[in-house]
């Protein structure tokens, strides 16, 4: 399920889930994108079989449908598969949605939720680009327009790019590393407060 050519631990993964219908339990996607102390980005994606019905609309929005999902593992294969990547260093999410609907699918599930460490790049945008408040915001479709980011809206794989590209960015505003952003946890991820690559030249 994970593809070749990982090396954990990186200094964040950010994450971006897909769901089928407006249950946020319903997940029939996720996105990963790894970025190493150099700031490179592996970037992957998965189906998972969210096992109930796909709205319309969420079809229309994202492309997924049933069929694409037929033999795609289930969630509880999948976050069992994932989480111990995804614990190793900071997640970073855009908005809480993927946070939420990671809970939700495990509380649908009977699982624990895995302890991860979520970091939020909406709060990591807002602090980098405080004149985007009123001004076109801070959400993935207006941070694409003004940081001239090339991904596709609404693919799981390519939001996670996004939003790792938008916190990589940000770094190289504010000459910050994002946990210097946020002012916390420094100590717990000395990786990802302390890159090796050297953003700001």
């Amino acid at each position: 399920m994970l593809p070749a050519g990982l090396s954990p631990p990186y200094r964040f993964i950010a994450f971006d889930v897909e769901t089928a219908n407006r249950n946020p339990h319903s997940i029939c996607q996720m996105g990963f994108a790894c970025v190493d102390d150099w700031g490179q980005i592996e970037n992957f994606s998965l189906l998972v079989n969210p096992a109930e019905a796909f709205s319309a609309f969420n079809t229309h929005l994202h492309g997924i449908d049933a069929a694409m999902v037929r033999h795609a593992p289930l969630f509880p294969e999948v976050i069992a598969a994932l989480a111990p990547l995804m614990a190793q260093q900071p997640v970073v999410q855009h908005s809480r949605f993927d946070e939420r609907a990671v809970a939700a699918a495990c509380g649908w599930h009977g699982l624990d939720v895995p302890a991860l460490h979520w970091v939020d790049s909406v709060t990591i945008a807002r602090r980098a680009w405080p004149e985007f408040k009123g001004n076109g915001g801070h959400g993935l479709g207006h941070l694409k327009q003004a940081l001239s980011l090339q991904f596709h809206h609404h693919d799981a794989g390519e939001d996670a790019r996004a939003a790792a590209q938008v916190v990589l960015h940000a770094e190289i505003k504010t000459g910050r590393s994002f946990v210097e952003i946020l002012a916390r946890q420094a100590a717990k991820f000395p990786r990802a407060a302390n890159p090796h690559y050297e953003p700001f030249e």
